[in-house]
C-alpha cells in the first residue's frame, strides 16, 4: 500500500498537531518561579503535538508528504503546509531550539536528536527554495546534535534496550539514515553500534512485547545492524541473533500485538509497535537474500501494517499526535530518499 493512499489524512493530522500548543507535556526542568514555561516560549519551532519529539517528527512527516505528493493538489494542499513550515522553521526559532539543546545535553537523547536529523535530511531532499530555507534554518541545531552525539557516545558504555524513546538502536539507525552527521560522528555511531551489538545472539524474543512498547528492542537492534554490516555478514548475524527465523520455530516478534485499550496513552503505544515493527521487518527482510526467512518477515510486516493503519486517525489526541509518523515509516522508509 503506497503512502499516497493516506497522504491527505496524514497531512491534515500533521498540520493540526504541529500548530496545537495544548495539551502539552514539556520535558522541562523549571529553574525558578520567574521562568517562562509556555511551550511556544521554550520551543518556538516545536511547541505543538503534545511533546517536543512528536512535534519534530510530525514536521518531518509534513515535509515528507510535500516532497512525495506536494505536486498533486488533490493529495496535499501545498499552500497551508508551506506557510506553517515557513512560520516554524525560521533561523530565529531554530536558534532558540539549538540553544535549548546545547544547554541541556540529555534533553531528548537520543530519540529527539535522531528525528531532528531526519527532519533536516527531509528538508534537504525536498529541495527548491523552500527546502533550502528550512535546511539553512536547521543547520545550527543539526550541528549541536552532531556535537552532542559525539560527546555522548564514548560515555554510552551500555545500550538502552527497552521499547520506548531512549532505545539506542532505533535512534542511531535513524541518525545514520539521515546523512546529516559529520564523517567523524557517523563513524563513531557505526563503531558504537558494533561494540554494543556485534556479539549478540539468541535474543529473548519471547519477552516481547512489554506492556507499553512502541518499538521492538530486538527488531530495532536488527534494523540498526543491517545498516552497519555487509549483506552477507548481516544474514549470518541475524541467524545467531534470532535463530528461530532460520529454523522456522515460533517467534513472538512476528505476532501482531494485542491492544486492549486504544485510548490508554501507554497501552496505546502498542499500536505504534505494530507500525514500527512493520517498518523494521520490511527493512530487515530487504537486507536478506531471497528465501524462507525473507518471505516470513515480509508476511509478518504486512500483517502488522494491516493491524496498525486503521488506528492512525481516530480523532483521539493520544494517538493522533504521533502515530501517523510511524505509519509513514512503514509505508515509505526514511532511507528512501
Amino acid at each position: 500500500m503506497p503512502l499516497s493512499t493516506h497522504a491527505t489524512a496524514f497531512a491534515r493530522l500533521a498540520l493540526t498537531n504541529i500548530t496545537r500548543e495544548y495539551p502539552n507535556f514539556p520535558a522541562h526542568l523549571t529553574a525558578s518561579a520567574d521562568e517562562r514555561t509556555e511551550p511556544s516560549s521554550l520551543h518556538p519551532a516545536f511547541y505543538g503535538a503534545y511533546d517536543w519529539h512528536s512535534s519534530v517528527h510530525m514536521h518531518w512527516l509534513l515535509v515528507r508528504l510535500l516532497r512525495r505528493h506536494g505536486g498533486t493538489p488533490a493529495l496535499v494542499d501545498t499552500g497551508p503546509a508551506v506557510e506553517v513550515l515557513d512560520r516554524h522553521l525560521t533561523p530565529d526559532n531554530l536558534a532558540v531550539e539549538a540553544a535549548y539543546l546545547r544547554d541541556r545535553p540529555s534533553f531528548e537523547r537520543p530519540y529527539g536528536w535522531a528525528w531532528l536529523l531526519a527532519l533536516a535530511a527531509e528538508c534537504r531532499a525536498h529541495g527548491g527554495e523552500a527546502g533550502a530555507r528550512w535546511t539553512g534554518a536547521l543547520t545550527p541545531a543539526v550541528a549541536v546534535v552532531d556535537r552532542l552525539l559525539a560527546d555522548w557516545l564514548p560515555k554510552a558504555t551500555y545500550p538502552v534496550r527497552h521499547g520506548n524513546h531512549p532505545n539506542s538502536a532505533f535512534a542511531l539507525g535513524l541518525a545514520l539514515d539521515s546523512g546529516e552527521l559529520s564523517a567523524a560522528t557517523d563513524q563513531a555511531v557505526r563503531e558504537r553500534l558494533l561494540s554494543w551489538f556485534a556479539d549478540d545472539h539468541d535474543a529473548p524474543a519471547h519477552w516481547e512485547p512489554s506492556g507499553q512498547d512502541f518499538l521492538s528492542p530486538a527488531l530495532s537492534e536488527a534494523d540498526a545492524m543491517r545498516r552497519v554490516l555487509p549483506r552477507e555478514g548481516f544474514a549470518a548475524w541475524l541467524d545467531r541473533f534470532l535463530p528461530a527465523l532460520r529454523t522456522g520455530g515460533p517467534c513472538a516478534l512476528l505476532d501482531v500485538p494485542v491492544v486492549s485499550d486504544h485510548a490508554d496513552p501507554q497501552i496505546g503505544h502498542l499500536l505504534g509497535l505494530a507500525l514500527s515493527r512493520a517498518a523494521a521487518l520490511r527493512s530487515v527482510a530487504g537486507a536478506l537474500p531471497d528465501g524462507p526467512v525473507r518471505d516470513r518477515l515480509g508476511a509478518a510486516a504486512e500483517a502488522h501494517l494491516a493491524a496498525g493503519l486503521p488506528a492512525v486517525e481516530r480523532g483521539d489526541f493520544t494517538t493522533d499526535h504521533w502515530l501517523a509518523t510511524f505509519a509513514a515509516l512503514a509505508l515509505d522508509p526514511v532511507a528512501g530518499h
